[in-house]
Parts: structure tokens; sequence; C-alpha cells
């Protein structure tokens, strides 16, 4: 069992160490291989609903049920009532979502016809219909995480926008609706008063809040027991989603390459993208929020869900493939950037204080002779202690166990919460 969780919790390090890399792999097979991303597209458990809510329950929607479901495990309810005491700020973040990036298609929609054809035009505004109408993605709680962000708010942004989708998904595609014109416009006007409401509720609402009440039955314990599967779980299931959606139109791309168009959308998908983060930062500048405040609300304006938005896509707009490739290229894009915003203010550079001198590692020697510490020690004070007895020797003592495991956390730390549990979203 001790070899297992080992095993588990290497593969979970392995693939959240190189993700990127292998969401670049999904989209590859996806274009050389589609075929049995195609395959998992068909594959439907009928219809499934509560009243008039009713929506197709193929695979793909439940892989992102799945996805969401397990992202509800990890939220710390205990933290949701900070929410209140910082009203304005989540407001302001929630509104910023929604409205930035259908403004940035408004001013595009003028600047396009001078450099495109009018088909181009259409199936880049559909593509970003999808990317502005998005929740924010789970995993900007993880960068946001890392970067000693508010995770409190963080949180509160992710799951109020998450709430918000029923209502504000649908807005955006009827404006961008209004954009575009010809079958794009009847599509996008379609979607937003057909099933989007449907899908969004079954496949990403209810899915989201059973995790969170699971996840408060369960507890606090036994799910960071099962932090490491749900990372590896969620991984797996978010790359396999994107490989699926990306084979319809990939292929298309390889069999007849319009460079011009793709560096068109590569340049606007990354435009977008970095304004987010700047737009992000400024607005939490501007209200004069905390350091940590500022990269909560950054990693949250920058990063979609477009997992969702290409599950979306792939079920309502597959007879245009093209518009798909602006959200498959913000998937990319959007991960890229958030490792350079956190480059750049994810690390606290100030220097010590001038009667708090910088504390000087112990030679490695005195590293290694240190007593282990004890796990009854560990277990009374409630909290995973954590060790290093030299390279590539982290280990840690279970507080429910005496037992030894993989460290799951970094190194030198001792870990009570649960943010960052799930990579959702992407």
């Amino acid at each position: 069992m001790v070899d297992t969780h080992r095993s588990t919790a290497r593969a979970a390090r392995f693939v959240g160490r190189y993700f990127l890399a292998l969401l670049f792999a999904s989209y590859l097979a996806a274009a050389l291989w589609p075929g049995p991303g195609l395959a998992i597209r068909l594959i439907s458990m009928g219809r499934v609903g509560l009243g008039p809510i009713h929506t197709e329950a193929s695979l793909p929607l439940l892989m992102l049920a799945c996805l969401l479901f397990n992202a509800g495990l990890g939220v710390d309810t205990s933290r949701l009532g900070a929410f209140l005491r910082r009203p304005r700020t989540l407001a302001v973040g929630l509104a910023a979502n929604i409205l930035f990036p259908l403004l940035f298609i408004v001013a595009l929609s003028c600047c396009l016809q001078i450099v495109l054809n009018t088909h181009d035009v259409q199936s880049i505004l559909t593509g970003l219909a999808l990317v502005a109408s998005m929740p924010i993605a789970g995993s900007s709680t993880a960068w946001s995480q890392n970067a000693d962000g508010d995770m409190v708010l963080s949180l509160g942004l992710v799951l109020g926008s998450t709430f918000l989708s029923p209502l504000a998904t649908p807005m955006g595609l009827h404006l961008v609706g209004f954009l575009t014109t010809g079958v794009y416009a009847r599509d996008l006007h379609r979607l937003a008063s057909g099933n989007t409401e449907s899908f969004l509720a079954v496949g990403v609402l209810v899915p989201s809040v059973l995790g969170i009440a699971v996840g408060r039955l369960l507890g606090p314990t036994r799910v960071a027991a099962a932090r490491p599967d749900l990372k590896l779980i969620n991984a797996l299931i978010l790359l396999s989603l994107n490989y699926s959606n990306a084979a319809i139109s990939l292929p298309r791309v390889i069999a007849h390459p319009d460079i011009e168009f793709l560096a068109v959308i590569i340049a606007i998908v990354s435009g977008l993208c970095v304004l987010a983060f700047i737009v992000g930062w400024g607005l939490a500048t501007l209200m004069g929020t905390s350091r940590e405040q500022k990269i909560a609300v950054m990693f949250a304006l920058g990063m979609n869900n477009n997992g969702t938005g290409l599950v979306l896509a792939s079920m309502a707009l597959a007879n245009h493939p093209r518009a798909m490739l602006p959200i498959i290229f913000y998937n990319m894009v959007q991960h890229l950037v958030a490792g350079a915003a956190f480059s750049l203010v994810g690390r606290d550079t100030d220097p010590p204080h001038h009667d708090q001198p910088a504390l000087e590692a112990p030679p490695a020697a005195e590293i290694a002779n240190r007593p282990v510490p004890s796990p009854a020690i560990a277990r009374d004070c409630g909290v995973a202690i954590h060790w290093d007895r030299g390279e590539g020797c982290e280990r840690t003592v279970d507080k429910d166990s005496p037992r030894t495991v993989p460290a799951e956390v970094h190194r030198g730390h001792s870990s009570r919460g649960r943010e960052g549990l799930a990579l959702t979203g992407s």
C-alpha cells in the first residue's frame, strides 16, 4: 500500500512538473492520430438532468464533471466565510473577468476586417466568444498559491465565476453573436439560447457543489490522503479532454495549413492573455489591495476554464472547426504567461530586515546527522513535519500514521490547507 502511494505521488509530481509539455504532446497526437479522440466524443450515456434542465451525457461531459467534482473536494469550506470580509475586491474581480474579454472582442472586431477575410474573422470571433464567456480556471488557484497570493480571494473568484456561469456565459455568447454574421451569428445565439445553461448546470455547477459537499463529509484528513491520486486523475482527464476536443480541428490545420491565419490567432490570444494579466494587476492596484490580493486577481483574470469551453464547442460548434483554434491556443498560452508572471511577481525578493539577518543553511553533514522527528510529536501537533537528508531524499512523517511517506508539499514547510488540490480547467 505504501509503495502504491509512493508511486502515485511520484507520477503526480512528474505530470505536474511536465504538464505543459504533455499538453503540447496531446495536441500533437490529436493532429496526427485523431481517431481515438473522435471515438471518445461519440460515446454517450443518454440524456441526464433534473426537471427542465437536461443535456446529453457524452463521455467528454462526464469527464469534465469528474474534473470539477475532484476540484470541489479540495475546497476548504471553513474559509468560505472569509469571502464576506472582502466583497468589494471579489465583486470587482468577478465583474472584470466577465467584462474585460468582451470589451477586447468588441475592439478587436473593428480591426480584424483590415487584415483577414470575413470567414476567418467570424471563426476567430466565435472562438474568442467561448474563451471570454468561460468561468475562471481552477488551476489559477494553484498558480496563486505558488506565488503566495491570497488563497481565500483566489478560491472565491473561481467559485463565484463558476456559480455565475449559467448566467454570464449565455450573455457573453449573445453579445459576440451580435458582432458576427451569417451562420456564425446564428449558431452563437442558438448556443446561448439552447442547452448552454443546462450544460453548465449539469457539467459544471452540480459537480462542483457535490464535490464541496462530499469533501466536507470526508473531512480534510481523508481528502489530503487522496491528494496525489486526485492530482494524477485530474491531469490525465484534462489531457484526454484536450486530445479528444482538439482532434476535431487540428488534423485539418495540418492537412491544409494557413500560416497567416495561425499567426494572427496566436498573436490575438497572446495579446488577450497578457492584457488580462496586466488588467488584473492594475485593477487590484487601483483598489489599493495588498500584494497577495493583486496576485490572486491577476491569475484569476488571465486564466479561463478552457476545458469547459472546448467541450461546449465540440458539442455545439463542431461544424466550425477553425473556431476551436483560439480556445486551443489560449489554453497553451495562458500557462506560458502564468509562468512568466510567476517569475516576475511570485517571489518576494525584499532583503532581510536590518535587525533580522538572513538565515544560512546548515552544512549537509549536520542535516544528515539530525534525529528524525517523532511520529507521536507530529500527531500531537496535528501537522505534517518535513525534513531533508540530502538531495532527492525528502521525506515526511504522516500525522495519521507512524510510517513515513513521500513528501507532498514544499521542503521545510508544514501543511494544513487543501488549496491547489486539483488541476482543473487548465
